[in-house]
């Protein structure tokens, strides 16, 4: 099986990856494309200006009217100046600082290069050789397929269902199934065992459903990557092979896995069985076996998060027909396929997983066939990451905290935590002013509220007690043995957990990440170090530009607790219903305006393909309420002082256009098009656009009127909290 992490991350700021192709497989840009050098070339990144208060009003487009397009008025000009570089599918705010952190990590990595080898510390010494390993091209290149071939050995020597089975149960080997140990839900003071299932190889189910040109055009390249893959393993007949695989993963995307919108729904993915109930729905799958080789036997329990909803769910949901529509069979559906697909095409499967998962440390000819289907077909990429930020990405992915430690002793100032700190705290006081007079909402549901807003968790820079990894031994020279040794080694810390209490210590992020997530099960709030910089914060940053920025963060992150799903928690973190039947439908009501109004934002093929407002409602809810917090939060935090003008902008002015820098961005159709169909997140444009057009004090900063693009009537305009 794929194994999961304890940690449910719940919703975060940014997909960190592009959009994950399985429920279990995600394939990161960052991590995907190579090019062999170790040198890092001259930079031809775009750069951000942040003045001398922390936006550059050089930047402002004045021929724009901020009421008929606020993101072009914000970020137009940055955009028109700074054309896409050949390695990324998308760039703004968030990449460069990402690529700010990975070049900060590299001169962590150049120092301990430069040092007596003798001086290094163990754990210095696993950071160095994990890079290097994986930046040796010629050594990679040389050793051919003869580190996979072991693996794929064992996989075409397991010819029947059984012996499929005990492989899947091993770290590191591809697995069309999940297992592993997280936190309940709807007992977050336990760890327990969970299951679940992937196996597609395109991002998501809808590409295998898609009859449009682009569509097939899709399809074909893929079977023409599978068969590359296939024949490379030593098939005699590639494309029947391929076409066996393909028809496996239609078969799991046409009737068993679930659309994303409707799988968002937590009410319908809850779903604890006894390992009795488990194994009469493995049908020929010796599913008994497979957990105790897991180690995850004598859990009191299996969460299941996708299997047939009940006539009740499906009344407690509200699904109309066409979204019942798109809920496969779940997990029974994937057993009862496993045991009717012949073991061959199961094979075949694994070997084109294995290798494609494994290309970036396989000869460079997988890496490239890789590269063209998964970045230049799917995302428009057209040239590949140099080599050495792979390593970078690579090292953080296996042994991540051991970086993290030497990134926060470099480079995090313990007087940010100090100023986060008070943000948080004024964010906090603004969601509790908020609740006090929302009118919507009934004296016993607030009550609720505030208990749950009392309860949050902030957490901030990076935890005290990071990561040894312990055990886990690096060798030199051989990148998938790092690889198989870190799953081994991850899979026994994961199912150690089983029946402990749950660490609250621990974090679902590295400290160098450039995001922030909500957590719901811990009702807890993570902004990593890496995400304390411009354009999101410093010290030395105008306050409204600190609270237009990282304060609009914290809000977003604290408003996922009060999202359509992250609402289901009460603040112990359990799934539960908290709310009076009248409020909740209340809420219910102003979420449903905000999912039509982003329906109707529909960027490509002249209107025909659109946001979609169901799938993004958790992030949108968040942006929306994140932003109206930090704003009353911002006035707390002024309230008394003089707030100047500065460079002819009030403050208010200052707030907004922090948040409009935060999302200035601009990427290829083809990735947008992987996006509105795959990513919980609107695009940039729309989290600047459709959030600020909500709030009230916008329309007064900027002298936005009726008539203006962008205006919405005070009765359209959505405030949930």
């Amino acid at each position: 099986m794929i194994h999961k992490t304890a940690a449910l991350l719940g919703a975060s700021l940014l997909a960190l990856a592009a959009p994950a192709l399985a429920d279990e497989h995600r394939h990161d840009e960052a991590t995907e494309t190579l090019q062999s050098t170790e040198a890092a070339p001259a930079s031809a990144l775009p750069t951000i200006s942040f003045g001398t208060w922390g936006y550059d009003p050089a930047y402002i487009a004045a021929d724009i009217e901020p009421g008929d397009d606020f993101n072009a008025y914000a970020n137009k000009r940055w955009i028109d100046a700074n054309p896409l570089p050949p390695e990324f599918s998308r760039i703004g705010a968030f990449t460069l600082l990402g690529e700010k952190s990975t070049a900060d990590v590299k001169a962590l990595v150049d120092a301990f290069a430069a040092k007596d080898p003798a001086s290094l510390s163990a754990d210095q010494k696993r950071i160095l050789d994990t890079y290097r390993t994986f930046l040796d091209t010629d050594a990679i290149e040389a050793a051919g397929l003869a580190p996979a071939q072991p693996y794929l050995a064992r996989i075409f020597a397991a010819n029947t269902l059984d012996k499929l089975a005990a492989l899947w149960a091993e770290p590191g080997i591809p697995s069309p199934l999940s297992g592993g140990v997280t936190i309940d839900p709807k007992q977050p003071d336990r760890q327990i065992a969970s299951v679940g299932f992937g196996g597609l190889g395109l991002p998501d189910r809808d590409y295998y459903l898609d009859t449009t040109e682009k569509g097939r055009a899709i399809q074909a390249k893929y079977k023409a990557y599978l068969a590359f893959l296939l024949g490379e393993a030593g098939y005699t007949d590639p494309a029947a092979a391929a076409e066996a695989v393909y028809t496996f993963e239609d078969a799991i995307a046409r009737g068993i896995a679930w659309d994303r919108a409707v799988r968002r729904n937590r009410d319908l993915t809850y779903n604890l069985l006894s390992a009795q109930e488990l194994a009469a729905i493995g049908g020929k799958v010796p599913v008994t076996a497979m957990l105790a080789q897991i180690g995850i036997a004598k859990s009191p329990g299996f969460l299941a998060s996708l299997m047939p909803p009940t006539d009740a769910e499906i009344a407690a949901s509200k699904l109309d027909t066409a979204n019942l529509a798109k809920i496969g069979s779940g997990l029974p559906g994937m057993f009862a396929l496993l045991g009717e697909t012949a073991p061959a095409t199961l094979q075949a499967w694994m070997a084109k997983e294995f290798l494609s998962a494994n290309a970036p440390v396989l000869p460079k000819r997988f890496d490239d066939a890789r590269f063209a289907f998964y970045n230049q077909t799917l995302q428009g990429t057209p040239a590949l990451r140099p080599r050495w930020k792979r390593a970078i990405a690579e090292t953080e992915g296996l042994i991540g905290e051991l970086v993290g430690k030497e990134y926060v002793a470099r480079y995090f100032p313990p007087e940010n935590k100090a100023a986060m700190d008070e943000l948080v705290a004024n964010l906090r006081k603004a969601l509790g002013a908020s609740i006090d007079e929302i009118r919507w909402m009934s004296p016993e549901t607030k009550k609720q509220a505030r208990a749950k807003l009392a309860s949050f968790d902030p957490k901030i820079g990076y935890r005290s007690n990071l990561e040894t990894y312990e055990g886990l031994a690096i060798t030199p020279g051989d990148p998938i043995a790092n690889r198989m040794a870190a799953a081994k080694w991850a899979l026994a810390d994961n199912v150690a957990k089983l029946g402990q209490p749950v660490d609250r210590t621990e974090w679902g992020m590295l400290p160098q990440t450039v995001n922030a997530y909500y957590n719901s099960v811990k009702n807890e709030i993570v902004f990593p170090a890496g995400i304390l910089q411009q354009p999101f914060f410093a010290l030395t940053n105008d306050i409204a530009v600190n609270y237009g920025g990282i304060g609009a963060v914290i809000g977003h992150e604290i408003g996922h607790g009060f999202d359509d799903q992250g609402s289901k928690s009460d603040a112990s973190g359990a799934l539960r219903n908290w709310w009076t039947d009248a409020d909740r439908a209340a809420f219910d009501k102003l979420g449903d305006a905000l999912v039509a109004q982003y329906n109707g934002f529909c960027p490509l093929d002249a209107g025909k393909t659109c946001v979609n407002g169901r799938l993004t409602l958790g992030e949108n809810i968040g942006d929306v309420g994140g932003l109206s917090m930090a704003y009353r939060a911002y006035k707390l935090a002024t309230k008394g002082k003089e707030v100047p003008v500065i460079d002819g902008l009030t403050g208010d002015q200052r707030f907004f256009l922090a948040w409009a820098q935060v999302w200035r961005s601009t990427q290829r159709e083809e990735n947008y098009r992987n996006r509105l169909r795959t990513d919980p997140h609107s695009p940039e444009e729309y989290r600047v656009n459709g959030v600020v057009r909500q709030l009230d004090e916008w329309y007064e900063a900027f002298g936005v009127k009726p008539g203006d693009a962008m205006y919405l009537p005070p009765e359209k305009r959505v405030r949930i909290w």
